[in-house]
C-alpha cells in the first residue's frame, strides 16, 4: 500500500489482485495530481473492493471530474510506466518527502521509523509518479485491464482517520481482475444500497437519530423496538435452555470498579468523560463534610457481572455460573466512525459471562458456538467467517495492549483453538486482535454491500479474575481458593447494529414472527370495517401482531401501501369472506393468494410464529 505500515509483511504473499489494486493507487494518485497540480497526499491503500487516496486538494474534486480522472488513467496504463522500486537510507527519504512538497508523508515516515527502528525507507516510481512504499506492484501499468476499475465516490477523511486532524479528501474506486467481475461487483453494490439500513429504517419507520439527543444514540420507533424485544426474547429463551441466570446491573458506577478491573488504563479513550459529584456526610462526630466521587457511564458490562460473582462466596459446586443481562452500554466513538445503527455511542448487547473451572472451558466455550449456530440456522445467514483472534507478543505497544503473561496467552489460545476444532466451525488465526484479557473468536459477517464487521464474539478471560481486589474466587474440591475463568461471550451481539444486519440481510422483508407488524387487514370497504376489527382482535388474543387498514383508499392502493412496508401477510376482506367467516391471504413475495377459515388461519399464523419459521430466502422485490 501507500500507507507503508499496513504493508509490512504484505510485501511477499500479495495475491494479483492485491497488487493491481495497489498499482491502480498509484495510477489514479499520479492522474489527480496531474489534474490538481499543488495537491498533497495522504494514504492511498487497496480495500476490499478497490482502493482509495486521500488528498489536500489544491482545488475541489466532484464526481464531475471522474470521467476525466479515468481517462487521464488509462492513458498512463497505456503508456506502460513500469514500476521501479529503490531504497533510501532514513534521512534522504525524509530529505526526499521534504523536496516533494509531503508533510503528511514525511510525518507518518518519522513515525513509522521510530515505531519499528527502521534505518530506510523505500519508495516505488512509475512515470513522474514517486510514492513512499513498501509495494508490492504489478511490472508495469499496461498490465492493468483498462476496464477493471470505477471511481466510486469522493468524500471527506480525516488524516489518520483522527478528527482532531486535518480533513482530507478520499476519492475511492473499484477495482477487479477483469471488466465482468467489476460489473458483477458494482451491480451486487447498487443492489445492496436498495437494503442499505439507513435508507430502509427510515422508510419502515424503525429508529431514528436525533441531533438534539446526540449523535450517535438512536432513539428506537416503536416498530423497530419490536424488532429488539423479538430478538431479546429469543435470547432469553435460548438461554434460559442453556443454564443461564439473568441479572440487571446498572448503567453507571464508580470508577473504582474500573481501576480494579483493569478497563480504565486501557478503555479511557473511549469512554464518555467522568462525572465528578460531590455529596455531603457525616463524620462519626456528627459534623458535616463534602466528599467527592467520580463516576462513569459504563462502556462494558462485565465488571458489573464480576461484582454479582463476588457478592457472596462461591463453591465449585455453582460452576459454570451463567450470568446472562442485555446491557445497555455507552462508548464514546468518533464522530467520524458513526453510521447508522453499525457504529453508535449508546448500544445495549447480548451479553453473558460464563465463570467455569478449566475443566469446564472446553464445553462451555463449544456450547456457545453451537449457540451461534442456531441463530444462523434461523436467520437464513451463510456468509459468515469465524477468526480466533490472539495477542501479538511482538507488538511494541504489546504491553499498552495486553496483560503481559505469555504462558496464560499460550495456554489460553490452545484452549480456544482446541475449542473451536472441537466445535467443527471452521476458523482463522490473526495475531494482534485479541482482548486485552484473553483470546478471542470474532464473528465475521459480509453485509449484503460487500462490507464486513465483527458481529459477535466469544471470549476466554484468564486475566480480570486474577486482577487485585475483584475477588472472583471460589472454593475448589480441595478446599483451596481458586480463581475461575471467565467467557465473555454476545451471540447477537448489540441490538444495534443486528438490527442493522437483519434490515440488509432479509432487504426489511423479515419474517412473520420477527415483523413489527405481522398480519394487516384490507377491507374493501367501511361496511366490512367491524368484521376486520373482529378478526384483528382474534390475531391479537394469540399475540400476533396485526392490525387493521381503516384508510379511504381503494383495495388496490391498499395493497401496494402493505408492499411498500414489506407486511408478511395481508388479509383482504370483504362480502364473500363475511359470509363465509373467512379471510383471503397475501404473502409478500409469494404471487399466489389462498383462502381460509379464520380459524384456520390464526392456527396456522400462531404455529408460524411460535415456531420462528424462515418461509423464503431474503429477496428484493
Amino acid at each position: 500500500m501507500a500507507d507503508l505500515s499496513q504493508d509490512l509483511g504484505d510485501k511477499h504473499n500479495a495475491s494479483p489482485l492485491y497488487r493491481l489494486r495497489h498499482s491502480l493507487a498509484h495510477v489514479m494518485a499520479q492522474a489527480v495530481l496531474d489534474l490538481r497540480p499543488g495537491s498533497t497526499r495522504g494514504f492511498g491503500p487497496p480495500t476490499d473492493t478497490g482502493f482509495f487516496y486521500d488528498f489536500v486538494l489544491s482545488e475541489p474534486i466532484t464526481e464531475d471530474d471522474f470521467r476525466e480522472i479515468e481517462r487521464r488513467m488509462k492513458r498512463i496504463l497505456k503508456q506502460r510506466q513500469p514500476f521501479e522500486y529503490e531504497e533510501l537510507a532514513l534521512p534522504d527519504a525524509l530529505a526526499r518527502l521534504e523536496e516533494m512538497g509531503e508533510p503528511y508523508k514525511a510525518e507518518y515516515a518519522r513515525e513509522l521509523a521510530e515505531k519499528h527502528g527502521l534505518e530506510t525507507l523505500s519508495f516505488y516510481t512509475n512515470g513522474p509518479f514517486v510514492d513512499m512504499c513498501e509495494g508490492p506492484h504489478v511490472k508495469h501499468t499496461g498490465e492493468i485491464p483498462a476496464g477493471c476499475f470505477r471511481l466510486r465516490s469522493v468524500a471527506g477523511a480525516y488524516w489518520r482517520g483522527d478528527e482532531r486532524n486535518s480533513m482530507m479528501t478520499r476519492i475511492a474506486a473499484w477495482a477487479y481482475e477483469s471488466k465482468e467481475d467489476l460489473e458483477a461487483a458494482v451491480r451486487r453494490y447498487q443492489e445492496g444500497l436498495k437494503r442499505d439500513h439507513k435508507r430502509l429504517g427510515a422508510q419502515l419507520d424503525l429508529y431514528t437519530i436525533d441531533p438534539v439527543v446526540g449523535k450517535g444514540l438512536p432513539l428506537w420507533l416503536p416498530k423497530g423496538t419490536v424488532l429488539r424485544d423479538e430478538l431479546e426474547k429469543l435470547a432469553r429463551e435460548e438461554e434460559f435452555k442453556a443454564g443461564y441466570e439473568r441479572i440487571a446491573t446498572p448503567h453507571i458506577t464508580r470508577d473504582e470498579l474500573y481501576h480494579l478491573s483493569g478497563h480504565l488504563p486501557y478503555y479511557a479513550e473511549d469512554m464518555y468523560p467522568p462525572m465528578v459529584l460531590e455529596e455531603t456526610e457525616a463524620d462519626e462526630d456528627g459534623a458535616s463534610r463534602a466528599v467527592k466521587e467520580t463516576y462513569y457511564l459504563r462502556p462494558m458490562n462485565c465488571p458489573h457481572h464480576h461484582r454479582v460473582f463476588a457478592a457472596r462466596k462461591r463453591s465449585y459446586r455453582e460452576l459454570p455460573l451463567r450470568l446472562a443481562e442485555y446491557g445497555q452500554v455507552y462508548r464514546f466513538e468518533d464522530h467520524g466512525a458513526l453510521s447508522g445503527l453499525l457504529r453508535v455511542r449508546g448500544l445495549c448487547m447480548n451479553d453473558a459471562h460464563i465463570y467455569c473451572t478449566p475443566d469446564q472451558i472446553e464445553s462451555e466455550f463449544v456450547a456457545v458456538m453451537e449457540m451461534h449456530e442456531r441463530y444462523f440456522e434461523l436467520f437464513g445467514i451463510e456468509d459468515f467467517y469465524m477468526r480466533l483472534s490472539l495477542w501479538d507478543p511482538d507488538d511494541p505497544k504489546g504491553r499498552e495492549k495486553y496483560v503481559n503473561d505469555p504462558e496464560a496467552w499460550a495456554a489460553t489460545e490452545d484452549r480456544v483453538r482446541q475449542a473451536m476444532r472441537t466445535s467443527g466451525l471452521p476458523f482463522e488465526e490473526v495475531r494482534g486482535e485479541a482482548a486485552f484479557y484473553g483470546p478471542k473468536i470474532d464473528v465475521q459477517l459480509r453485509t449484503v454491500t460487500g462490507r464486513e464487521e465483527t458481529f459477535a464474539t466469544n471470549q476466554l478471560d484468564f486475566a480480570q479474575p486474577r486482577a487485585d481486589h475483584l475477588n472472583l474466587q471460589y472454593t475448589g474440591p480441595d478446599g483451596e481458593l481458586h480463581h475461575p475463568y471467565v467467557i465473555h461471550r454476545a451471540p447477537l451481539g448489540t441490538h444495534e447494529r443486528f438490527v442493522a444486519y437483519l434490515i440488509e440481510h432479509f432487504g426489511g422483508a423479515f419474517p412473520t414472527w420477527l415483523a413489527p407488524v405481522q398480519v394487516r387487514l384490507l377491507p374493501i370497504s367501511e361496511k366490512f370495517f367491524d368484521y376486520a376489527d373482529g378478526v384483528e382482535s382474534q390475531l391479537r388474543q394469540r399475540f400476533v401482531r396485526a392490525e387493521v387498514d381503516r384508510s379511504a383508499e381503494k383495495v388496490g392502493k391498499k395493497i401496494r401501501n402493505a408492499l411498500t412496508q414489506k407486511i408478511p401477510i395481508v388479509l383482504v376482506v370483504g362480502e364473500n369472506e363475511v359470509e363465509a367467516e373467512s379471510v383471503t391471504v397475501r404473502r409478500y413475495g409469494e404471487d399466489e393468494q389462498s383462502t381460509l377459515p379464520v380459524a384456520q388461519f390464526l392456527d396456522e399464523v400462531a404455529r408460524e410464529v411460535a415456531d420462528r419459521t424462515l418461509r423464503r430466502r431474503p429477496g428484493l422485490d
